[in-house]
């Protein structure tokens, strides 16, 4: 039987792709693009989600982009059922938007972390929860949320961002475990990006006291070692896989494998590197 390309296993089908304005979203938008995929596209920022736009339609997909807040549930929901009229049918659901915030629990105001919460974990069970019936009714349904290294690994001045993408985590991996039990016909894949280079960092918000131009720069300079189209690659080859987790860029998997070893033993090591960097 000769093998099934990358092309020809996403071509028509429906993909929806939260965050899609940028970094990526944008890469995965124009990712699947290229294999023939009709997206449905949305971000809050509607400039970014235009451009997003032209690049796709430049590739010869079929688009349909809306601006949307992850956050707001009922936003998301009514979302879900104006992608189902569109197109009729929904194979694929990349929950992908969130945002970033750095600061220590005793800075940080309740508000921040709700902010993260509403937004980086809540938008993803909203646009699980949305999509998942039309998943299953598809017969060739897949969930893709983006958690983050941070949700394999926890690091101080991270809470917020940490809960958030450990909670995706367990989140995801119940799922996925749900629908084998259930036989249901949807595929659930949990997403570990390391350093990747988006505007992630700069766009985020920070503790007072903090000087967030300053760990911004750090980020871009040291820390986004890849691009968004090489994550956008992994993601889409994990999917066609049928992977649970896909961790991307070697500082992930090494990551992963250093928590596995040391344990708890790891919190003592992370908090020693990151120790000079705290306020």
């Amino acid at each position: 039987m000769k093998p099934v390309s990358n092309d020809a296993y996403f071509k028509n089908k429906v993909c929806v792709i939260t965050g899609a304005g940028s970094g990526i979203g944008r890469a995965l938008a124009e990712n699947l693009a290229k294999r023939g995929a009709k997206l449905a596209l949305s971000d809050i920022d509607t400039d970014g989600l235009a451009e997003t736009v032209r690049r796709c339609e430049q590739l010869g997909a079929e688009v349909e982009s809306d601006r949307l807040n992850v956050a707001e549930r009922e936003a998301v929901l009514l979302y879900a059922d104006a992608v189902k009229a569109h197109f009729g049918v929904v194979h694929q659901v990349y929950n992908n938007a969130g945002i970033a915030f750095h600061g220590e629990v005793l800075r940080s105001e309740f508000k921040d972390i709700e902010r993260i919460m509403d937004v980086d974990f809540w938008g993803v069970v909203n646009g699980t929860k949305a999509f998942l019936p039309m998943l299953i009714e598809s017969g060739d349904g897949h969930v893709v949320n983006v958690s983050s290294l941070f949700g394999l690994i926890a690091v101080p001045g991270q809470s917020a961002y940490n809960s958030a993408k450990f909670a995706v985590r367990g989140f995801t991996e119940s799922l996925r475990q749900e629908m084998l039990v259930g036989r249901h016909p949807v595929q659930v894949t949990c997403v570990h990006p390391g350093g990747i280079k988006t505007a992630v960092a700069r766009n985020a918000t920070y503790a007072e006291g903090i000087d967030g131009k300053s760990a911004a720069s750090m980020f871009d300079k040291k820390l986004a070692m890849h691009t968004p189209e090489m994550a956008a690659q992994t993601i889409t080859e994990g999917v066609r896989k049928g992977h649970g987790r896909v961790l991307i860029g070697w500082e992930a998997k090494l990551l992963d494998m250093f928590v596995r070893v040391t344990a708890s033993g790891y919190q003592r090591i992370a908090a020693a590197v990151n120790r000079p960097f705290l306020p």
